[in-house]
């Protein structure tokens, strides 16, 4: 029998990264809410990489901050090397990547969640989902203990119905040996859910004692520390010195490496059909990659600490399900690991997920009103996918309880809408991972103006804080104020140093007087290069400068891109109706009307980026769009 536990406005089921994203969100919006978890003590988890961002993914941890979200601050604080990714290339796609401790990141997410006004956190195992006419009302859980809420936010990982492979062997168990959640899959399909199976992996974990760093190659963190958060936060480990950092290590496999898998693939449950599911294209597992790239003699694999305070490393790269045997002898075919002592080993994990199609652009389910999902439950993969799903339903689940409309990002708005609306108008059919390639706008959707493009739609909805929105205030008034100050300085052709200065940078030399703006738009002139002929110089922080550079430089490009955008988004803005019958507007192309009834798109734009939907299908719905706005049946 059930027992009423407690009535809530959101309820989030799951502690992982979406699940503590969305908890946040809701709560600090004003509504009552409450987090389930399995196991408070894994609360925020990392059962893979100990690493935060990298391309694409850090673009999304900066958005996630910029909205008044806790992964960039929570990283911040438990950083342990810090390195910006692709400085070769352009702004565009330059990624911040940081190593966390384990551990730390955990207990600091975990005192957040304690100390936060409108949020309660207990350790229970939801079994079944209380559904009443197509609406949500709660959740029942394995003791019976009933707690109804007007939302309800599913964030269970790869929990659900999680098997855990290694060689021959498997077990029911979510990742790191934690127990699955059985029964929910099983609620979700009783009330017509559809759901699909996927497969990830993760490398087995060794003993920094047992390497032989001589033979691997440094990795050391940057010279110069950056954050993933706009605002500031202490962290005890680096204490704002970059040389505290710890540095992780790369190596490579061998040819003996690539004899061992191969001659042990008929023990690999990736190919004895012992495993089922789907796995991720762009992070495969060592197996996947001597066989795909059978004439790749070497792969580069990474060691990385796990922590400030322990002997574990991980093994990026080298993610695997071969029988534990197996997996010492192909660690120790790699140069510094002769001797390395194993301690865990890698593992595939098969699990449940929601075919993201019967979601809206809000993350709700279509035909459950108030019931959200979001991370790897959608089919993507990484903790930071996750973590912008979960800020998304977390903000929506608490809008819906407040009768309020939902708050959608668009792909011209940020990497957070391309990820969301990827997922739901494209579908899936692998672990979904993001790439900057995904972006069409990314000139435009950088990391370094996140808080620009975003923080002014999070204190619209009541998640950004005072101090934040002041900060972006200041930071605004002194770009302005730079470029001004540049547009009025100016150089004169009579100044020898800066035609010698300009000599050496292979720079056109002045033939009339020239503003310190025109000037910075040379490509091979810097912002720091400028400013040391113009002092006094405002002594602004260098993400200012860092804007003030981009935005000067990059001007044209950019209004081309913005150009860009404004067509797309008068596409976005010819709604379609919400009750529209798809199989009833003729001319519509059959595979059209299955697709477009599935998806049930937004708006025109929405629907042109649907597999399956024509060109000429969407001619018939504009002209359907014109023909209602007209009054014409």
């Amino acid at each position: 029998m059930d027992y009423l536990a407690g009535n809530y406005q959101v309820i989030v089921v799951g502690s992982g990264h979406a699940g503590c994203e969305a908890a946040l969100a809701s709560a600090r919006m004003g509504c009552k809410t409450l987090l389930l978890t399995l196991n408070m003590d894994n609360l925020a988890l990392m059962p893979c990489n100990p690493s935060v961002g990298g391309p694409a993914k850090g673009h999304l941890v900066k958005e996630i901050d910029a909205l008044g979200g806790e992964m960039g601050l929570n990283t911040d604080k438990t950083s342990i090397q810090v390195r910006t990714l692709n400085l070769g290339k352009g702004p565009a796609v330059h990624a911040l990547r940081v190593q966390s401790d384990k551990r730390a990141y955990m207990n600091s997410m975990l005192r957040v969640i304690e100390n936060q006004i409108n949020l309660d956190l207990k350790q229970a195992t939801v079994e079944k989902l209380i559904v009443n006419n197509n609406k949500i009302e709660g959740v029942i859980t394995s003791t019976g203990a009933r707690f109804n809420a007007q939302c309800v936010v599913i964030t269970t990982g790869t929990y659900l119905k999680g098997r855990v492979i290694i060689g021959s062997n498997t077990v029911t168990a979510g990742p790191n040996g934690q127990l699955a959640a059985t029964g929910l899959s099983g609620s979700l399909a009783e009330n017509g859910i559809e759901l699909g199976r996927f497969k990830t992996g993760t490398p087995p974990r060794i003993h920094r004692d047992s390497v032989n760093f001589d033979k691997l190659v440094i990795q050391p963190g940057d010279q110069q520390l950056s954050r993933f958060s706009f605002l500031k936060v202490f962290n005890p480990f680096l204490m704002d010195d970059a040389s505290r950092q710890v540095p992780c290590w790369l190596g490579y496999t061998t040819k003996e490496t690539q004899a061992l898998i191969q001659e042990n693939l008929h023990r690999s449950p990736l190919y004895s059909g012992i495993i089922e599911g789907v796995g991720p294209r762009y992070c495969p597992s060592i197996e996947d990659k001597i066989v795909r790239f059978s004439a790749k003699e070497s792969h580069q694999v990474f060691l990385e600490p796990e922590g400030w305070n322990t002997k574990e490393m991980y093994i990026a790269g080298l993610s695997t399900s071969l029988p534990e045997d197996v997996q010492v002898a192909v660690l120790r075919s790699i140069p510094g690991l002769e001797k390395v002592e194993m301690i865990r080993s890698g593992y595939a994990i098969e699990y449940d997920y929601i075919k993201p199609y019967q979601l809206s652009l809000s993350l709700e389910v279509k035909e459950i009103s108030g019931l959200f999902s979001a991370g790897q439950i959608n089919g993507t993969s990484g903790y930071e996918e996750a973590a912008a799903q979960g800020l998304i339903a977390g903000i929506n689940a608490a809008l819906k309880a407040r009768g309020q409309e939902p708050f959608i990002l668009s792909r011209s708005d940020a990497y957070i809408g391309v990820l969301v609306d990827d997922l739901v108008t494209k579908g899936i059919a692998e672990p979904y991972r993001m790439l900057t390639s995904r972006a069409e706008y990314r000139l435009v959707l950088r990391q370094d103006n996140a808080d620009l493009r975003l923080t002014a739609k999070g204190r619209e909805i009541g998640l950004v804080s005072d101090e934040r929105h002041m900060i972006l205030e200041q930071k605004l008034f002194l770009i302005e104020k730079e470029k001004k100050r540049l547009d009025e300085s100016v150089i004169l052709p009579s100044n020898n140093v800066f035609q010698s200065f300009l000599k050496e940078k292979n720079s056109s030399e002045l033939r009339s007087a020239m503003s310190l703006l025109d000037l910075l738009r040379r490509p091979e002139l810097s912002y720091q290069d400028l400013v040391r002929f113009n002092l006094p110089h405002l002594d602004i922080p260098l993400d200012v400068a860092e804007q003030v550079e981009i935005q000067v430089k990059y001007e044209g490009y950019i209004e081309k891109q913005n150009a860009q955008i404004a067509r797309f988004e008068k596409a976005e803005k010819r709604r379609l109706p919400d009750d529209l019958d798809y199989s009833l507007i003729t001319g519509l192309s059959t595979e059209g009307k299955q697709r477009l009834s599935a998806v049930r798109p937004m708006n025109l734009g929405q629907a042109s980026r649907i597999s399956g939907v024509t060109p000429a299908d969407l001619s018939v719905l504009m002209v359907y769009l014109e023909q209602k706005r007209r009054g014409v049946q």
